[in-house]
């Protein structure tokens, strides 16, 4: 197997490949979240749960690794999962958070030499922010009462990407690259030809193989579109994607429509909502 701490420039052979690879890799973080850990550090007795998770929440790939690590660290005599961060940190307690989680790598370190793929992992982040913003919004106007892990699992949802451009970045640029070279292209087929699998499969596998929440997985699942909690994040997550360079994208309309439907609006109704949830 090749060392997860070396920068993967061919695609590995099989979809359980890339799992353990990911799985054994160091996840590396925004280099604002390891400097907010080590403040937060200094200070350990002012701060508490709540006040760690919103740090946390601010990064998709911290959120992973903290969710990631407290699934497969979980007690025996726990029998539900803890779904979301914050919850996660409650039960773990303050001091064993900061005695895990030490300096953490960044993926300004680890993509140093890499600048364009690092502006397309930020690029990535940055759309997962929108993606679960909007998910929350749809979330709190249907008042569903799994609001929370609808935000975190928008937040998640390009997860296997992420992991990606962090460890592969030379593979994430020439998917990039088709992309760009024909719209028209389906992601997952440029995916499967560049990579030999699909990142939702990575995804999918990574959260099992992980051990994440149950529900969590769940609303992750894009095929269990037929629950209206799955349509939540994925309308949302879309919408960030067909936005994310301005409102004037051609699938616009058909995004609003679906959203509308889940939300039982109309089309101009829902319209105002998302463009008053982005203003």
């Amino acid at each position: 197997m090749p060392d997860p701490n070396e920068l993967l420039t061919q695609p590995l052979r099989d979809l359980g490949a890339w799992t353990d690879h990911f799985r054994r890799a160091e996840i590396p973080v925004l280099a604002q979240t390891a400097e907010a850990i080590e403040a937060m550090r200094a200070n350990e007795d002012d701060v508490d749960a709540n006040t760690i998770g919103e740090m946390v929440a601010n990064d998709p790939l911290m959120t992973l690794k903290v969710l990631a690590y407290a699934a497969t660290h979980r007690s025996a005599r726990m029998v539900t999962d803890t779904e979301t961060v914050t919850a996660t940190l409650v039960m773990m307690g303050i001091s064993p958070f900061f005695r895990v989680f030490g300096l953490q790598p960044t993926i300004e370190q680890r993509l140093q030499g890499h600048p364009e793929a690092l502006e397309g992992l930020r690029s990535v982040i940055r759309r997962a922010h929108r993606g679960a913003t909007f998910a929350l919004a749809f979330a709190v106007h249907r008042m569903d009462p799994d609001a929370p892990l609808i935000h975190e699992a928008a937040l998640l949802h390009d997860l296997a990407e992420m992991l990606l451009w962090c460890h592969a970045p030379e593979l994430a640029l020439r998917i990039r690259a088709a992309q760009r070279a024909d719209a028209t292209l389906r992601s997952t087929a440029i995916q499967r030809e560049v990579l030999g699998i699909a990142l939702y499969e990575v995804k999918q596998a990574l959260m099992k193989a992980w051990r994440l929440p149950e529900m969590l997985r769940r609303i992750s699942d894009e095929r269990h579109t037929d629950q209206a909690n799955v349509r939540n994040v994925l309308l949302a997550v879309r919408l960030a994607r067909h936005t994310a360079a301005g409102w004037d994208n051609a699938a616009l309309p058909d995004d609003v429509s679906d959203i509308a439907a889940l939300l039982n609006l109309s089309h101009g109704a829902a319209m105002q909502l998302v463009r008053s949830i982005e203003a």
